[in-house]
């Protein structure tokens, strides 16, 4: 299967080191590299040399508009040679935008009907991601599974995306069989590891399509303290131990603000993990 693949883009080294990363994970993977053109559409030394040459305010607009589209154009098509070299069929997605970036890249998602929507994290924790960032708003807002790259990898990290099973949190629910089903489809070569951190669950493991591929239910143990967190931290301890190259987890559909503040199995995995986590949809 060849996999259409978003990739937010906007040239910094956590955007790069994503591509770095979705290239080992999608071979051979057909990717729009998507940079989201937002105010004040060129960068500030730029608009710095344009207030020196321009007689009015008029002229400076069409400068900024003109120089900065060049740049705009001059970053993306960075972004597609990175792709290119990492093994990806690649092509420049330049879009404008007045703000609300997540929201965006997930509206391209659905007009490339791409299967997968890719963007770097920095990990951001605590306060910084109860304000929301863009791959928080990705995951929330796209109806196509996103995977979320943090940044930086460590060298174990990293060395497990070539060929690191693919662990997928399991409870029984619609969530958890749509993750399952997405992890099937979007990693056909990868063993599947489902893993259950609650010890009460008796859900049987899900009819498979992959044809002898090794697809194993694992119990852990996700102690005491508040569900969500708890058994985001058993997956994640989980998906440390296996070497895992992707931690997939299946959403509710909540609402933004009621997931980011209250939190969710989903987000605190999010959140927490120094792995790529993949966020499948709720149907």
């Amino acid at each position: 299967m060849s996999v259409g693949a978003i990739v937010g883009y906007d040239g910094s080294p956590t955007a790069s080191a994503a591509i770095d990363a979705g290239g080992l994970l999608f071979p051979c993977a057909h990717a729009w590299i998507t940079y989201l053109w937002t105010p004040p559409f060129a960068s500030e030394r730029l608009r710095h040399r344009l207030r020196v040459l321009a007689h009015d305010v008029n002229e400076l607009i069409e400068m900024i508009e003109r120089e900065g589209q060049c740049e705009a154009e001059q970053l993306v098509a960075m972004g597609v040679t990175l792709a290119r070299a990492a093994g990806w069929d690649a092509e420049p997605l330049l879009k404008h935008t007045w703000g609300a970036e997540g929201l965006r890249l997930a509206q391209c998602a659905e007009q490339q009907a791409a299967d997968v929507v890719l963007v770097g994290s920095r990990g951001l924790g605590g306060t910084q991601a109860v304000l929301g960032s863009v791959s928080d708003m990705v995951v929330h807002y796209t109806k196509r599974p996103a995977l979320v790259i943090p940044h930086p990898l460590l060298a174990a990290e990293h060395a497990a995306l070539a060929d690191g099973p693919v662990l997928v949190g399991w409870d029984g629910s619609a969530g958890a069989t749509t993750a399952f089903t997405e992890a099937e489809r979007l990693f056909p070569d990868r063993d599947v590891l489902l893993v259950s951190a609650d010890e009460d669950n008796a859900a049987p493991l899900p009819p498979s399509e992959a044809g002898g591929r090794n697809v194993l239910m694992l119990q852990v143990d996700k102690g005491h303290g508040f569900h969500a967190r708890a058994t985001s931290q058993a997956l994640i301890a989980c998906a440390n131990e296996r070497s895992a190259a992707v931690l997939v987890v299946g959403s509710r559909g909540r609402t933004a603000a009621r997931e980011i503040l209250l939190g969710s199995v989903a987000m605190a995995t999010l959140h927490h993990a120094h792995r790529p986590v993949m966020v499948a949809p709720s149907p």
